[in-house]
């Protein structure tokens, strides 16, 4: 007969297990979550500014801006901002409050002294050398990015373009209010003298205007205003006597988003033609879709192997879709205006 033996009274076996009470937990977890909404306050606030007009916006504002100025004015956002600098983490991140900026941005080159190009009159740029190089300026939004980075490291491995890179995330030409494109477009034109300007904008203009009153997208007075704005862009970028090649949006995965695109799409392409002289409209419908202008994530290039050319949020473009998009645009320099790009 077996006899089971019993542990003594008092021994670590019969004494409960520890568990902290749950308003310690809760405590815990209400500490943290402050701790991390003060240090990405301006990440937040950022988002809130670019996210579509509407209550949901206004009261995110409301409760994040003075979180936001409290962290930038204790540099606690500074925390943020450096470690990621020092992890190489990069993208959409504002610890000082500005707008973000990706790639290699700016190289300065002036024209030659006692150049007048004029707006009507592009001067030639077919020939281009090492020593007289073409200067081409790139701007646009987070898309404009992911074509404008192999655009401008094709333009400068050829050895006779001098190409700059303008990008800014999360900006448009509907809110001036969180980044004015004119003014800094203006600014570039300034600095860069560019023979070429490439745009590529509009991923995130499908959103109201704002008010008071707030015009919302769609709308007949939208079309009209932003149309009004699209026309500025490129008269400003043609004011310089530079010649204009407008990349349109390609379509996108999300059916509403790609949509909307499309109005902006249609509104580009009747603004481009309509300047004198017209400004070259490139779409990437079919470039990055399929045959209809549906969207696509794969396509099929030339030598006929399958390229993954959008990115798994459906709307950005993998390295290999911002070269597909760029070779477009170089390919249009050489067959349409008879550019010598080795």
């Amino acid at each position: 007969m077996v006899q089971q033996l019993e542990s003594p009274a008092g021994t670590a076996e019969n004494e409960p297990r520890g568990r902290a009470p749950w308003v310690s937990v809760l405590a815990t977890c209400v500490s943290a979550f402050a701790l991390w909404l003060v240090l990405f306050a301006p990440t937040l606030e950022h988002n809130a500014l670019v996210s579509p007009v509407g209550t949901r916006r206004t009261v995110a504002l409301d409760v994040l801006r003075p979180l936001a100025a409290a962290s930038r004015v204790l540099q606690i956002s500074r925390i943020v901002s450096e470690t990621d600098a020092l992890t190489g983490r990069t993208g959409n991140r504002l610890g000082d409050g500005s707008a973000p900026v990706r790639g290699p941005v700016r190289h300065p080159r002036r024209s030659p002294a006692g150049s007048t190009p004029t707006a009507t009159t592009p001067p030639s740029i077919a020939h281009p050398t090492a020593a007289d190089k073409l200067r081409v300026l790139i701007v646009g939004d987070s898309l404009g990015i992911d074509v404008g980075g192999p655009l401008q490291n094709d333009l400068t491995d050829t050895g006779v373009v001098s190409a700059s890179l303008d990008g800014r995330e999360s900006t448009g030409l509907t809110r001036p209010d969180y980044f004015d494109w004119p003014a800094e477009l203006e600014a570039d034109l300034q600095t860069f003298d560019p023979q070429v300007v490439v745009v590529m904008i509009g991923a995130n203009d499908a959103q109201d205007f704002p008010g008071p009153p707030d015009v919302p997208f769609g709308t007949a007075r939208w079309n009209a205003m932003y149309a009004s704005r699209v026309a500025s862009f490129m008269e400003i970028a043609q004011s310089g006597g530079a010649r204009v090649v407008w990349v349109g949006m390609p379509a996108m995965a999300n059916p509403t988003l790609s949509a909307a695109m499309t109005v902006i799409d249609s509104i580009d392409r009747q603004q481009a033609a309509a300047r004198n002289p017209p400004v070259a409209y490139l779409s990437t419908t079919t470039l990055l879709g399929t045959a209809r202008g549906g969207y696509s994530a794969f396509i099929t290039d030339q030598a006929g192997q399958v390229v993954n050319v959008r990115t798994p949020d459906g709307t950005h473009l993998t390295a290999a879709g911002g070269e597909v998009v760029a070779q477009a645009v170089i390919g249009y320099m050489r067959s349409t205006w008879h550019v010598a790009l080795p």
